[in-house]
């Protein structure tokens, strides 16, 4: 079953042409990594998934839906995202960044409350963090309150670009291991923009490799060591 599909798709900036005619299926409740290089089209296929980005033709569904780009709100509140710079308002205290969804969208007060406390066991933060503001935290530290708050609505999709990019090898190992612990504790649909296969091996069920714009390669972990090889050659 899928989450997400993208049926001939083509999108343009400007005069330069950054997807043409791409169609791609993200399975349910796998982790999907989108690898390629820098322009290659991965983010702009995360911003049209999430109604950020109209593309100039073709067809997206998502949750078995027409993507609506005149109402994004509806379906965009359904979906977790989380990005290399985190995203975290400065003037918020860490719980109130971490329920700022649950309080926009009318979440009762109990369930604020315990789903912050789930979260943040799940990616060992402690209590006292609650009450501190995101410069008091580490880089680190800061990552993992922003995946609390991508999946504090447990949300069917979580899409996530580049998010862990700037983190050095040790921080990002830990929050490896965050992330796959809330995907196995609650399942749902990821899809991480990468352009480190190390990452996207650790992490993904499904890989698709983007190269300027078109879908290049796509499998499972028994095509990955085929599109390892091919990756590889192509970033000699």
């Amino acid at each position: 079953m899928t989450i997400a599909e993208l049926h001939n798709v083509t999108h343009n900036y400007s005069d330069t042409r950054v997807l043409a005619n791409v169609s791609l299926s993200f399975l349910k409740n796998r982790i999907t990594a989108l690898l390629g290089s820098s322009g290659s089209g991965k983010s702009t296929i995360l911003k049209i998934i999430n109604g950020m980005v109209r593309p100039d033709s073709g067809t997206v569904r998502v949750f078995g839906e027409d993507f609506d780009y005149q109402n994004p709100a509806r379906l965009r509140l359904k979906t977790g995202y989380a990005v290399q710079n985190i995203g975290l308002f400065p003037h918020l205290n860490i719980q109130e960044n971490i329920a700022l969804l649950g309080k926009i969208t009318g979440r009762p007060s109990t369930f604020i409350q315990e789903r912050t406390a789930f979260l943040l066991s799940a990616v060992q933060l402690p209590d006292s963090y609650l009450k501190k503001y995101p410069y008091q935290l580490s880089g680190g530290e800061q990552q993992r309150v922003g995946l609390c708050r991508a999946f504090f609505l447990q949300p069917p999709l979580v899409l996530m670009d580049e998010p862990f990019a700037s983190l050095d090898y040790k921080t990002k190992a830990n929050i490896y291991e965050y992330l796959l612990r809330l995907q196995a504790q609650e399942p749902t649909s990821v899809i991480i923009v990468t352009h480190q296969l190390e990452e996207a091996e650790l992490l993904a069920d499904e890989f698709v490799w983007i190269n300027e714009g078109k879908v290049f390669k796509q499998g499972g972990k028994a095509e990955l060591g085929q599109i390892k090889y091919e990756f590889k050659e192509q970033h000699r």
